[in-house]
């Protein structure tokens, strides 16, 4: 069942959102080599606390982390540890934050240092195809539309689709419906309506879209051991358009791409 948001409740998703853009450019800023990925998430939970939110992650089916935290080859549910980051990696940052009862989620993936030539056009890539799926969030289009948005511009540049991991709905719990797959065909699927709110996250592999799951049984990787990216913003289907509830830049109402 996908649970439509009035305008109210979109507002209070976005103010949950507005703390975790916060978080994720203090995290950004953190990036750099030598740095733990501990650091990170214990940063990041002291400051959503300090912003009067919750990390929607900790405890999440017993997920020990406030923030997932996965570098390289490695597409997401990182947990954060004792791993320094190395000049060349690629580390995608997800982050969740409950506000008032209300969740927000995104993901972005960062460079440490100068990366090699493949990692910045995977990493442009995936953040293009994100945004290229933004603008097919509008009443009366399909969830197909979305999925295939992200699949045509990511297999165009010669990379591959995680296709056993998809995005979500999202409003009082992280997950809810609908599944929201970076694959699909256009025109086909539920049609999306004014107040669905949706986790949109394209996950990208450099190689082949095959996974294999770590020894922690969270983390999930390439299979072939390639790069991988992970994108992810917040979206409200309104009348007016898409409406991003964790943008990249703290300013503004999140309508921009950007």
């Amino acid at each position: 069942m996908i649970i439509k948001k009035s305008p109210e409740e979109i507002e209070r998703m976005a103010a949950a959102g507005a703390i975790l853009v916060k978080t994720m450019n203090l995290l950004a800023g953190k990036v750099r080599p030598g740095v733990s990925t501990k650091e990170l998430d214990e940063a990041a939970e002291k400051f959503i606390r300090s912003q009067g939110g919750e990390p929607a992650f900790k405890g999440y089916r017993g997920f020990p982390g406030s923030i997932c935290a996965s570098p390289n080859s490695m597409i997401v549910h990182g947990i954060p540890g004792p791993y320094l980051l190395g000049r060349g990696d690629v580390l995608s940052v997800d982050i969740g934050v409950i506000l008032d009862g209300w969740v927000a989620d995104a993901a972005r993936t960062l460079p440490v240092g100068p990366i090699s030539p493949v990692a910045r056009k995977l990493l442009a890539t995936t953040k293009e195809s994100l945004l290229l799926a933004v603008e097919q969030c509008r009443p009366g289009n399909r969830l197909g539309d979305v999925s295939h948005a992200v699949q045509q511009h990511v297999e165009a540049a010669g990379f591959s689709i995680v296709r056993t991991l998809v995005g979500h709905g999202i409003g009082r719990s992280m997950h809810e419906d609908p599944q929201i797959p970076n694959y699909g065909n256009p025109g086909t699927g539920v049609s999306l309506e004014e107040g669905m709110v949706l986790a949109v996250e394209p996950m990208v592999n450099a190689g082949r879209h095959g996974v294999r799951m770590g020894d922690d049984h969270w983390a999930i990787y390439s299979q072939d051991g390639s790069l991988a990216a992970h994108f992810e913003f917040t979206i409200a289907i309104t009348a007016d358009g898409p409406r991003i509830l964790t943008p990249w830049h703290e300013a503004g109402n999140g309508r921009a791409a950007a």
